[in-house]
């Protein structure tokens, strides 16, 4: 009797494992250096750390900065490509140039890769810092004429936050318009540094959030 019960053990254990989705396997490569071209006239240049994103071990993306796990399932992290700078006339062959893109969702359970639409994200200018589901940056207008403190939430279209700074200087190096916002905890707190101009402290309460520059603090 007590082999049968084992042997139904068994077969429900198979049965199980056989209908439980397989997690997929995120891995990354080793660091790497490569240049980002910056200045009016593109003569200038940067060190930028890529690294490969593989999913079971078939290259999928590079990218650039810090993971940031959301969930024990989901991750973010910014892309980075190559983008063909070759003209009409130029020799034959591509002239390839590293670029920083937008950030990508990616599911460890399904080993889909999702590129996310940030509102206002500009991927040469925006320093985009995450907390839990959130990421906060300084985004810029469609025109390129205006600067925002954005505070963006997975799953939502409309932005938690966006206000205006002013008007962009449109500098001529990376996240030259802002510093990295910083989070904290206890409630759910981030401080924007514009350049030369006060920083802005957001409280965020789930759908909502509460704003003060450090001039009306002093009022």
């Amino acid at each position: 009797m007590m082999r049968s019960y084992i042997g139904i053990f068994l077969l429900l254990a198979g049965a199980l494992g056989w209908a439980a989705p397989r997690a997929h396997v995120v891995t990354f490569g080793k660091a790497m250096s490569v240049k980002l071209l910056v200045g009016p006239d593109e003569d200038q240049s940067l060190d930028m750390t890529i690294r490969g994103m593989s999913v079971d071990g078939r290259m999928r993306e590079f990218v650039t900065g810090d993971v940031h796990d959301v969930t024990d399932r989901l991750l973010v992290v910014q892309r980075a490509f190559r983008v063909n700078d070759r003209l009409p006339e130029d020799p034959k062959g591509p002239r390839w140039r590293w670029q920083r893109g937008d950030w990508l969702l990616v599911d460890r359970q399904t080993g889909r890769i999702l590129e996310l639409k940030l509102p206002e994200f500009d991927p040469f200018y925006s320093d985009a810092s995450w907390y839990r589901d959130y990421a906060a940056y300084c985004g810029m207008s469609d025109s390129g004429g205006r600067v925002y403190a954005v505070v963006a939430q997975l799953g939502h279209k409309r932005p938690v936050l966006e206000k205006e700074i002013g008007r962009a200087r449109q500098g001529e190096m990376p996240d030259s318009e802002c510093a990295r916002p910083k989070w904290q905890r206890d409630p759910a707190r981030v401080t924007f540094f514009p350049k030369d101009r006060p920083e802005i402290k957001v409280e965020i309460r789930g759908r909502t959030a509460d704003v003060a520059t450090s001039e009306e603090k002093e009022h």
